[in-house]
């Protein structure tokens, strides 16, 4: 198994500054003085770098929907029961989720992925079923996941992207579902950013001041016990991590390898994207944050990405919601970039020096 991670690994590269420039150049001819529409061009030149073509297309948007369980919630550091995970995902299945309604409105398509539910589903129409284990082990307690597990995880998020790149999606956002899972990816915030995890930790499903400071304790107790670093990203994600997470992190290598954009969501997508980035740092040229998360230490674990959210819409939902937005606002850039006039053709005077 890490032979293929190493090999998937070793494709990604940095995107080409030229095809920036390219772009750049294009948006600058379009009938609207320059930078005018701000951010929407930063997107399409970033697009244009990612895909390595003038004129890429993008018509297939994908969100991909990892879900499993936490054995971390036997600590009471969640305000939902652990049966949510199963019955949120067959509401996903049903249609009726936030993402489910974001991803029609943008026109993207929603897979659920079950990588660890604690549940067993039978044949559910829909269901992608890659079960690495029935949800992680309690981090505060013993590793919350083996190696092999933790590896496996990652591996079946590269399997989705390549699936999904082979049916012809052009952009990808990556989501989750998991109740306690907020405790794992602050852990693995507080290990590749350094903060205190008073700093990172956040409400999660809302939780009060006596349990958050109870999850507070939790996350520091696994982090003693189990002493991840941030220069062994799969360790520290069979340490304190989750299969969902792991998931997240796949599919981002398996993006990035095949030169596609990947949406971020919020606090669980980016502690995926933190274990991404760590194993190939390459991986930031081809993510764009979608959102800034309420999650405390969600902008910390941007900062340390590089990566500067597109909206703070105040969203701690998950599911991928925030980056289905964001796969509409990178839609818009792409269509400016293609279907927007020059001024040589649309027969109008460009700006005078």
């Amino acid at each position: 198994m890490m032979k293929e991670l190493s090999q998937i690994i070793s494709q990604i590269k940095p995107v080409e500054p030229e095809w920036l420039a390219q772009a750049q150049e294009r948006l600058d001819f379009l009938t609207k003085p320059p930078g005018s529409l701000g951010r929407l061009e930063e997107l399409a030149a970033r697009y244009v770098a990612i895909r390595g073509e003038l004129f890429p297309r993008l018509e297939k948007k994908l969100v991909v929907v990892f879900a499993a369980d936490h054995g971390v919630v036997a600590e009471g550091v969640s305000a939902f029961p652990q049966e949510v995970t199963p019955q949120m995902v067959l509401n996903f299945l049903r249609g009726g989720a936030g993402i489910n309604v974001l991803a029609r409105h943008v026109g993207a398509a929603v897979e659920v992925v079950d990588i660890g539910v604690k549940y067993d589903f039978g044949e559910q129409p829909g269901l992608i079923n890659r079960k690495v284990a029935p949800g992680s082990r309690n981090m505060a307690r013993e590793p919350a996941l083996t190696m092999e597990e933790a590896v496996q995880s990652v591996l079946v998020g590269v399997e989705r992207a390549r699936a999904a790149i082979a049916a012809g999606v052009d952009a990808l956002a990556a989501g989750d579902m998991g109740i306690g899972n907020t405790t794992p990816a602050a852990a693995l915030a507080v290990v590749f950013t350094g903060k205190p995890a008073s700093t990172v930790t956040g409400r999660g499903t809302g939780i009060g001041d006596d349990t958050w400071r109870h999850k507070v304790a939790v996350i520091n107790r696994a982090l003693e016990l189990h002493k991840p670093d941030a220069n062994e990203p799969l360790e520290a994600l069979a340490k304190v991590g989750g299969l969902e997470i792991g998931g997240i992190a796949g599919l981002i290598l398996g993006g990035a390898a095949a030169r596609r954009a990947v949406l971020l969501d919020g606090f669980i997508a980016t502690a995926g994207a933190l274990v991404a980035y760590h194993l190939a740092p390459a991986v930031a040229d081809y993510l764009i944050a979608a959102h800034r998360s309420v999650e405390a230490g969600h902008q910390l674990m941007l900062d340390a990405l590089g990566l500067k959210p597109l909206l703070n819409f105040q969203l701690r939902l998950g599911e991928g919601t925030g980056a289905a937005l964001g796969l509409g606002l990178l839609e818009a850039g792409v269509k400016i970039y293609h279907e927007m006039a020059t001024f040589a053709e649309a027969g109008v005077a460009e700006k005078q020096s």
